[in-house]
């Protein structure tokens, strides 16, 4: 597989383009070449690998709870180039509480991505501008895809009736009575 790996052109492309940046070559699980980075030089690998080694698109944007590792959470960033018919995948270790930073000025279709990550794990992006809860209610206190959260849900139907009333109620604002 290693052979395989290095005949596709992907490692020495990716090496290039990080010379000077720490990396580590993570052993494939699926066949798709990975990469470990310190959170503190993503924004510096993401620019790198959009603008030396061609990766034109961002495919996914996830994270991974590892509790009751620390740092708890892997955030992990999956690029595809066209051109070179490659992908590539970014792990980066990030302590609760951490950001990450933003790629949606790279990438804009990372945006709802982001939003996910922070939406459902509770990882901030630095310098996303609009990022807000994407499918949970503003004021949800918690995030859904964290290993403590419970299983059972917290208070999910108390919470979702008045979540549900304040928004139809914005929706259809009573008319005043006659």
């Amino acid at each position: 597989m290693e052979a395989a790996r290095e005949a596709s052109g992907t490692v020495p492309r990716v090496d290039a383009a990080l010379a000077g940046l720490e990396h580590v070559w993570l052993a494939p699980r699926d066949g798709l070449p990975a990469i470990a980075i310190a959170p503190a030089i993503l924004r510096a690998v993401l620019e790198r690998l959009k603008s030396r080694a061609g990766f034109e698109s961002m495919t996914f944007i996830s994270a991974v709870d590892r509790l009751p590792a620390v740092p708890r959470f892997e955030l992990v960033h999956q690029l595809w180039s066209l051109a070179h018919g490659d992908r590539v995948r970014l792990h980066a270790r990030l302590a609760e509480g951490e950001s990450a930073a933003s790629c949606v000025d790279l990438w804009p279709g990372a945006a709802y991505m982001e939003r996910e990550c922070f939406d459902m794990f509770g990882i901030p992006f630095a310098g996303h501008a609009g990022l807000k809860r994407l499918l949970m209610p503003d004021d949800y206190g918690h995030h859904p895809l964290r290993k403590d959260f419970p299983h059972q849900g917290i208070e999910p139907d108390r919470l979702y009736r008045e979540w549900d009333r304040r928004r139809r109620a914005a929706w259809h604002p009573r008319e005043p009575a006659r």
